[in-house]
């Protein structure tokens, strides 16, 4: 990928500035972590056992817990290390547990956490097609983030999507007593298909409909997939949320009490009800009427 600067109308190359140390990515990283990934900072260089994390984080919609691991060289594995980091804190919960109450000044019990939403995520300025493709599974909890510095002080962060067509991780060989078989065992990614399986063509054909509706609303809405919903987010910010139900689908409009202007009063206050995804305000569909006048409502978040 190529940045440029424009001025009057004549584009330049700008140069990239590489990180000489991987403490460079990290600092950068953890000074800016929220704005990066929405991810709650817990504790920089924490270590269990043997090892030393680079950095802990937090996801505070998953529920779940995100070690971020930064490399300036290309030459590592990313599945080796990934899989017995995230083995690590499946086998070490409470140590996580502690090491957040005491860095955040909370009192996180463990059946708040949902563990089976954790996942590592490798910060680097390149990495090799090998360590893509590796990783290339729908089902692994490892993501890997590419990062690049420019002049004028502009930097690029760029999540690698895993290919559509990705393969299970569960349908490779394994030993059952191995640390992948237990991590894939206990760990969920969850994906579309996940939400979309044995519904009825009916919830199927209404989901596609919003769906659609609410993509062409911004090129750069992606859908993101939670355990119990599916997100529609502008870069780190949910706007719109679906559950699938069986007759109809539920959803969330992410806007604070009050800053929703809806004159049929489709929507109802759920500020102080609880209930999953952002936002203050709920609906119920089951079919596509209001459609047009929905989207007017989402339309209102971007």
């Amino acid at each position: 990928m190529q940045i440029f600067s424009n001025k009057n109308s004549k584009l330049k190359i700008l140069k990239e500035k590489q990180f000489k140390l991987e403490k460079e990515i990290q600092s950068l990283f953890e000074e800016n972590l929220e704005t990066i990934s929405n991810l709650k900072f817990v504790k920089s260089e924490f270590v269990i056992k043997d090892y030393r994390i680079d950095t802990l984080a937090y996801d505070t919609e998953a529920n779940a817990f995100v070690i971020i691991e930064y490399k300036r060289e290309r030459n590592f594995s990313v599945i080796d290390q990934g899989i017995t980091y995230l083995n690590l804190m499946l086998e070490y919960q409470a140590n996580f547990i502690v090491e957040y109450n005491e860095s955040c000044q909370e009192n996180l019990k463990r059946n708040q956490i949902d563990w089976s939403q954790s996942k590592i995520i490798f910060v680097s300025s390149a990495f090799t097609d090998y360590q893509k493709q590796s990783t290339n599974f729908k089902d692994l909890a490892i993501e890997l983030w590419e990062i690049r510095r420019f002049e004028n002080d502009l930097v690029s962060i760029n999540p690698i999507k895993k290919s559509k067509s990705a393969p299970s991780i569960k349908k490779v060989q394994q030993a059952k007593d191995s640390a992948l078989a237990k991590v894939t065992k206990e760990l969920v990614v969850y994906d579309e298909d996940y939400h979309l399986k044995d519904r009825s063509d009916d919830i199927l054909e209404l989901y596609e409909s919003f769906k659609n509706a609410i993509l062409i609303l911004s090129p750069d809405l992606e859908i993101s997939p939670k355990k119990f919903y599916l997100a529609f987010k502008q870069g780190k910010n949910n706007i719109v949320s679906i559950h699938l139900q069986n007759k109809s689908l539920k959803m969330w409009i992410n806007a604070k009490k009050g800053n929703l202007d809806d004159p049929k009063k489709l929507t109802k206050d759920v500020s102080n009800v609880g209930h999953w995804a952002t936002g203050d305000y709920e609906l119920t569909v089951s079919d596509t009427k209001n459609l047009e006048y929905i989207m007017s409502l989402v339309k209102q978040v971007l």
